[in-house]
Parts: C-alpha cells; structure tokens; sequence
C-alpha cells in the first residue's frame, strides 16, 4: 500500500515526509497519551504538579521547574538535551529588583550529530513547540490551567509519544546508512516551556513577554561557524509551534497566518482523519481546526503572545489558540475544576501524530500497549487509502 508523500512548502525539497497510516493513528500509542502526565485527577501526575501559583521568582515557580526537569530526565529517552536559557528583568510590579526569568529547552538531534558535536553547530533543523509555564502575578493564587499548564504538560507527552519512535528510526538510519552524510541538513525536534509570558501589570511591550524576547534575541546574535547549513539557531527553526490556552471543551483554533496554511491544513487534516478513525474522544459540532479550507481573509492582526519575538525574526509560527479565549481566561476559574480531560487527551494525539509525521515516523510508532478489539474495530472499519 503505498502512502501519499507531501513535500513541505519553503523547506528544503530533501524535507518530505510520509503520511501516517490510518494503523498507526488507531494502533500506536499516538492513540493512547498517558493519563499519568496529563491528567488533572490523579494529585502526582505531572498537570497536577504544574497546577500551582509558578510566578517568576517565586518557590511555586522553582518547583514547577524541578517537576518538568524531573520528567524530562525520567520519562525521555536520554539522548534529549536539557538546557536553560537565563536573563533577568525589572518589572512594573518589583520596581527595581531583578526578576530571574529561566527558559527551559529541551531538543533532540540524531544521535550522529550528538556525536560529532556536544554543542549545536547548525547542522539540525528543528521543529520546535512552545508553550509558557509562568503563572500570573496578580490575582493572588492564580494557577493558570489552560493558561498555560495544561499546553505544558501536552507538550512533555507529545515528547515521549514520539521518542521511541525517534529511537528507532534514527537506530535503523544510522545501522542502515551511517547517518546523514552532511550534505542535507538534518531534522530534530525541540521544545521551548517559555518563562514569563504575563504581564505583571498592564500588557505592553517592556511588560510582557520576557523570556521569549530574551531568548529570541539571544538566538538573533548567536552564529554558527562558517560552512553549516544554517546561520544561526533562528534560521534553524523549521516551524515555531505555539500552543496556548488549551484544556477547555468546545475550543476553536483559526488558522493566523497564511504563511503557515500549509502546516494548519497538515493538523487540521490529522484531525479530521482521526475522528473519522474513532480515535478522538471529543464529539464537537465544529472542528478543533475548522479552517482548513481557508482560501483568504487572513487578517493582518495577531494574538500578542510568546511567537511574537520570533516572528519578528522571519521565523515561521503555527499559533494554536482558541479564538475566542476561554470563558474562564485571566480569572480565577482558571483551574482544574474547569478543564475538560477529553479534550487535553485529544489536543495531545492530535500534536503527537502531527510531530510523528514532521519528523516521519511512520513505521517507526510503537504500538500501543493499551489497544483493545475497538481499536481493530476502528482499524477494520477505516481501511487504508492511497488519498485522502
């Protein structure tokens, strides 16, 4: 059976990738995120440990860091590399005390290009995903669940939804060919959890924003040597995937930006097929995704939020975020009690199969350990397709 191949839109023409089988979306653990990192009712899973007032500076602040450095070193495979990106800032709120804003980064490369280098040397192109795991200032308490806890902890298991997967092909690759000959750049996943993404007063410029400014401007005057593929670690950003707001039921994500159509259509269209599987729990009247026949009206306005920086420097931005924000968006109700697990685990395979397929894991996916006869039922019922 033979799966269609899409070539990416502004990549290199080397960067196509395979469609995921409609076995792969019902039989492998795409299927199945693990309720113990992303559920909201179990007290030591990973969204509960997340879910506390973490203002920069703060010891909620310091123990949200511990928890996600925890799981990345304890649940990832050990080929990931975890770094920290600091900067300090004066805030309206602290007057002249410096507030320490720590962005944690998390990127796997394959592992031939580990080997040749412990430091990033431009050789990698990387898709990155991003999410802000700072907590708002004022009110008091505040724990920020789809803003942002709930895209945090999506994110750490979209990373160990495909790192198997990674291991594998990158295993056969290298048994196979060696590794990449050099002569392409390679592909490698990243994933920034951005620091003070609030206001700590009013939203403004200088007031908002602070580690991903601090980190993209960073990133502007960092160079690689000479002879790379890329200049620098932006111009290796083959897409910034930003996700915010996310956990609440019923959510509506637009499509922003007609630059990146392209990669909207790619998740809208995961969706879609996975709903026709029965692989998704969520049975809404609209789509997550609903514009995937967008043809114009794009408008020139944006949501500010942490891409902003990035886009600025010609990076490319996929912005997942409801339109319009959740009810309980800047409130106090922003906590547990007001998420909606199905559609979190949803969220999650729907981003898990879109990395899978950037990154070409197809045939490559484990299965999935929990798959009942419904999973075959779906599989059965859904046979593959050379269209779609």
């Amino acid at each position: 059976m033979k799966l269609p191949i899409i070539v990416l839109p502004l990549l290199p023409s080397t960067w196509a990738y395979t469609t995921l089988s409609n076995s792969t979306l019902v039989s492998s653990s795409i299927s199945s995120p693990r309720d113990s990192s992303i559920s909201h009712l179990d007290p030591a899973s990973l969204l509960s440990r997340i879910l506390i007032p973490r203002v920069p500076g703060t010891p909620g602040h310091a123990s949200v860091q511990s928890h996600l450095v925890e799981f990345a070193r304890t649940k990832l495979h050990g080929d990931w590399v975890v770094e920290w990106h600091n900067s300090t800032s004066k805030t309206p709120a602290t007057g002249d005390k410096e507030v320490p804003f720590q962005n944690l980064v998390l990127r796997r490369d394959p592992p031939w290009v580990s080997a040749r280098a412990k430091e990033d040397r431009g050789d990698t192109g990387r898709l990155v995903l991003a999410a802000h795991y700072d907590s708002l200032y004022k009110p008091e308490g505040f724990v920020g669940a789809v803003d942002s806890a709930v895209p945090c902890a999506m994110l750490m298991e979209v990373l160990r939804g495909v790192d198997e997967g990674l291991t594998r092909m990158w295993e056969k690759e290298g048994t196979e060919n060696g590794g990449n000959d050099g002569l392409d750049p390679e592909k490698g996943v990243m994933v920034l959890l951005l620091d003070g993404e609030e206001a700590w007063v009013s939203w403004g410029e200088d007031d908002s924003l602070y580690g991903s400014r601090a980190l993209a401007e960073t990133w502007e005057n960092t160079k690689y040597e000479n002879g790379n593929h890329f200049d620098g670690p932006l111009q290796a950003i083959s897409l910034f995937v930003l996700l915010d707001l996310l956990g609440a039921a019923g959510p509506t994500v637009p499509s922003y930006f007609e630059k990146t159509h392209w990669a909207y259509e790619n998740m809208a269209r995961i969706e879609q097929r996975m709903r026709g599987l029965g692989v998704l729990e969520t049975k809404p009247k609209t789509p997550f995704l609903y514009e995937a026949e967008k043809q114009e009206w794009f408008q020139r306005g944006y949501i500010q939020d942490d891409h902003v920086p990035f886009m600025r420097r010609g990076v490319d931005i996929l912005h997942i975020i409801p339109t319009p924000f959740p009810g309980v968006w800047h409130t106090m109700d922003d906590d547990a009690a007001h998420l909606d697990v199905s559609t979190i685990r949803d969220w999650t395979r729907i981003v898990t199969a879109f990395v899978a397929e950037w990154m070409d894991l197809e045939g490559y996916m484990p299965e999935n350990e929990a798959k009942g006869d419904g999973g075959n039922e779906a599989e059965s019922r859904y046979p593959e397709k050379d269209e779609l």
